[in-house]
């Protein structure tokens, strides 16, 4: 399983914001996102730096109690022009709250999956900038790199928060429709050695689990990392040129049906 330095990741959150800020003010304040078309630009680039300056605050105060979590949100500069000083300004201070000093202290972890709260907070930023970054290039007509291990890192969190401990309390439906019977469910990345690049998944009756590596499954999806990791966001369709199937392909398409991200 790829797991990425909190340098990398960090400087990560830094670029992608930059990237996206930079396609927001070309797209436009107005201009609907195809990928999440209940929101405008205006609505990505305030819900990514509210999220960036609300999480900032958490670790910063160390909070660890969830009734204190911070109530109040960053106020959007009402001037477009203001924004991409904005967006650097949230996304510098979410990256230095995560500072290596940070990284293992007392910090509330919603997961509950054994992380830190100040890991389990790194890879949600750094999934809030690189997919959100990803929505405001397609609103722009503008490509949006990602580098392979930056992709592998985001697909193993994005299985880590579907199958942590509190995901039914979080989306019960969604828990309640990946349950099954033992139907497996093979994620491979074609551009990354498969002992960081594959992702095994378990339909189980308790619930939905995932562990690293290779197996036979009932269906195997393959591409480059980046497009699994928006596939799996559902950012591009399952039956896409960009990914290959083996298998069950109604396994798959109802997998990513039930599995809305928390970040949108």
């Amino acid at each position: 399983m790829t797991e990425l330095t909190a340098e990398r990741a960090r400087q990560a959150i830094v670029d992608h914001t930059r990237a996206l800020a930079e396609s927001a003010a070309a797209a436009g304040p107005g201009a609907t996102v195809p990928t999440a078309p209940q929101w405008t630009i205006t609505d990505l680039v305030e819900h990514v730096g509210q999220t960036q300056n609300w999480v900032a605050e958490i670790i910063e105060r160390r909070i660890t109690d969830p009734t204190q979590l911070p109530m109040e949100m960053a106020e959007l500069p009402a001037d477009p022009g203001e924004w991409q000083a904005w967006l650097s300004e949230s996304a510098q201070r979410v990256a230095n709250a995560c500072s290596d000093d940070a990284l293992d202290a007392p910090v509330f972890n919603p997961a509950a999956d054994g992380r830190s709260g100040t890991r389990f907070w790194l890879a949600g930023m750094l999934n809030e900038a690189v997919v959100h970054g990803v929505d405001a290039a397609h609103t722009a007509n503008r490509s949006a790199d990602i580098a392979a291990d930056i992709a592998a890192a985001l697909i193993g969190n994005h299985f880590a928060m579907l199958t942590s401990p509190t995901w039914e309390m979080q989306r019960p439906e969604s828990a309640n429709a990946l349950r099954g019977a033992g139907q497996t469910l093979q994620w491979l990345a074609t551009d990354l050695a498969d002992g960081t690049g594959a992702w095994f998944v378990e339909r189980r009756p308790d619930g939905a689990t995932w562990r690293p590596g290779r197996r036979p499954a009932d269906v195997t999806v393959s591409g480059p990392a980046r497009a699994l990791l928006l596939t799996v966001t559902r950012r591009l369709p399952l039956t896409g040129r960009d990914v290959s199937i083996d298998g069950d392909t109604d396994l798959a398409q109802h997998w990513l049906d039930n599995t809305a991200h928390v970040s949108g």
